[in-house]
């Protein structure tokens, strides 16, 4: 019974999940995305490499 449980609790976590994922729009995914990636430059650009 135990696992049936957890089966189904997954399993509701992750309708959930997608139905989140599904509730944005495409101009709001593509800002994300945008962000994201701006994000990551800035990161990249402030560590310091060491070419010796």
């Amino acid at each position: 019974m135990a696992g049936l449980a957890g089966v189904a609790a997954t399993g509701a976590v992750l309708a959930r999940q997608e139905r989140k994922r599904r509730a944005y729009t495409p101009d709001e995914i593509r800002d994300r995305l945008h962000a994201r990636v701006a994000e990551s430059e800035t990161s990249r650009d402030s560590v310091s490499v060491d070419d010796d």
